[in-house]
C-alpha cells in the first residue's frame, strides 16, 4: 500500500496556504509513489509537522524553522522511494 503524507498545521497562525503549497509540491513530485497528502488543522498552536504514515519527518518547533521544499522532498523520498531521482532538487554528493 502506498504511503499517505500528513501535513498538520496551525490554522490560527495562518499556515494553511503554506501547507497547501507544500502538499501541491509533494503531490506533483510523488504522484506515482504516494496515496495522497492530507492537510490536518492542528488544535495545538504553532504546530507545523509533516509525517509519512504517522512517522514524523519534520517538526517546525524542533527545527526552529519551516522546511525548505527541496529538503522536504528529500526527506519524503528517502522513505517512499529511495531510488527516485529528484533532479535539481537532489542532494549534492
Amino acid at each position: 500500500m502506498k504511503p499517505t503524507i500528513c501535513i498538520e498545521y496551525c490554522p490560527k497562525c495562518g499556515w494553511m496556504l503554506r501547507a497547501a503549497y507544500i502538499a501541491q509540491e509533494l503531490l506533483t513530485t510523488f504522484t506515482d509513489d504516494i496515496n495522497g497528502v492530507m492537510l490536518k488543522p492542528s488544535e495545538v498552536s504553532g504546530r507545523y509537522t509533516v509525517s509519512v504514515n504517522d512517522v514524523e519527518v519534520f517538526d517546525r518547533k524542533t527545527a526552529g524553522r519551516f522546511p525548505e521544499v527541496k529538503e522536504l522532498k528529500q526527506l519524503v523520498r528517502d522513505i517512499v522511494n529511495p531510488d527516485k531521482s529528484l533532479g535539481h532538487s537532489d542532494k549534492k554528493t
